[in-house]
């Protein structure tokens, strides 16, 4: 029993008391980009970019830009960069309301705030039930959504939960980049959410296509249909990068 004891007081605790506050070590999260300036015709970091999430303006003072929504976070660009331009620190907050705003550049270099809504805050405050839908992910954002129900993260604290039925849904998770076999799913499942609901859109699949986006296989057009309402970027998305992005949308203290 005292070698249970011993082993018990070893790991320490799982939950996470305070999941505002809390910052996982070695995590790759927001993404820097320092003053210094480019070499001469050097492109090696949009190049070794395997979701086109770099965008260079060249002879432009604000010359590099990064697109969350597209970025999958491998951090292949940073070691290329011979001028040491970019990195990354352990920041999980990286959702926002807008597309635009999970790009980041020099000059723009912190991810727009998650804005409020009063509408959201007053309908599902102090409840909100989520419906998770994979439309053609790799399991990696899904398990990470499952992760947040578990005893780490343990968000049904704050009402929040992943229900397993539509009909008793708030809104839609949606995870992978919408392959074409599971648009018509997709559609059917989100009918099926009464009104009012809510999109929110997880893992750079799902917000771009990331590195699918170029793939005939997938088909975006229900996001043309129905914008999301939070947008949180990973690959996969990190759990307190969801759980930051949903407080901040629904105001949650």
């Amino acid at each position: 029993m005292f070698q249970s004891l011993a082993v018990r007081k070893a790991q320490g605790t799982q939950f996470i008391r305070d999941l505002r506050a809390a910052q996982p070590g070695g995590f790759r999260g927001k993404p820097l980009i320092s003053d210094q300036t480019c070499a001469p015709n050097c492109r090696l970091c949009q190049e070794v970019c395997p979701s086109n999430a770099i965008e260079l303006k060249a002879d432009h003072a604000d010359a590099v830009a990064i697109d969350l929504g597209r970025c999958v976070l491998c951090g292949d660009c940073a070691p290329v960069c011979p001028s040491q331009k970019l990195s990354f620190n352990n920041d999980v907050k990286l959702s926002a309301t807008t597309r635009q705003g999970l790009v980041v550049t020099a000059a723009r270099p912190h991810i727009d705030p998650v804005v409020m809504s009063a509408e959201l805050h007053q309908r599902f405050g102090r409840s909100l039930k989520l419906r998770s839908v994979s439309a053609g992910g790799c399991n990696g954002c899904e398990m990470e959504v499952n992760a947040l129900s578990n005893v780490n993260f343990d968000l049904g604290r704050y009402g929040i939960d992943i229900v397993a039925s539509p009909r008793h849904a708030d809104g839609l998770v949606l995870t992978g980049p919408i392959s074409r076999n599971m648009m018509a799913a997709l559609q059917i499942c989100w009918e099926a959410i009464p009104e009012p609901k809510l999109v929110i859109a997880v893992g750079a699949c799902a917000i771009s296509g990331g590195v699918f986006a170029d793939s005939e296989a997938i088909g975006r057009e229900f996001l043309d249909k129905y914008p999301p309402s939070l947008y949180v970027p990973g690959c996969p998305v990190h759990p307190l990068t969801f759980i930051s992005g949903v407080m901040d949308l629904l105001g949650i203290a």
